[in-house]
């Protein structure tokens, strides 16, 4: 019983280093979403303001913000898929989690169970 303690407790750290994993890559995506969405914010408000280039080039400038706001969408797009993903990476570790515990805790008795019967079987031997 032991062994499958030990297999759980490993499956149980591989997991969790799953879930960080697309944690850390769900975080990135929104960083990346964040990040697009501001450059296109910034390059709007350069395209309006005074003495700018844009009107010499207002087809760079819109091509950029174009460019842009697809990129915010592929991350929130990314991000919402590894938003999924999270959820079920923290489905499969509980799950994982809590049949650990039990094995844990039925180790633990059938630990205890022996020792018992041990014990009493000393008292009843005559020595």
């Amino acid at each position: 019983m032991a062994d499958r303690v030990r297999r759980l407790k490993k499956l149980l750290d591989v997991q969790e280093q799953l879930k960080a994993l697309h944690e850390t890559r769900h975080a990135g995506f929104v960083a990346s979403a964040v990040a697009a969405r501001a450059e296109a914010e910034e390059l709007a408000g350069r395209f309006d303001a005074e003495g700018s280039l844009a009107m010499s080039f207002p087809d760079v400038y819109h091509r950029r913000i174009s460019a842009a706001l697809s990129r915010e969408r592929a991350s929130q797009k990314l991000a919402e898929t590894e938003a999924g993903r999270v959820a079920m990476a923290t489905v499969r570790a509980d799950r994982v989690e809590r049949a650990w515990r039990e094995a844990d805790r039925a180790d633990e008795r059938g630990k205890t169970e022996r020792d018992l019967l041990e014990l009493l079987a000393r008292k009843q031997s005559p020595t």
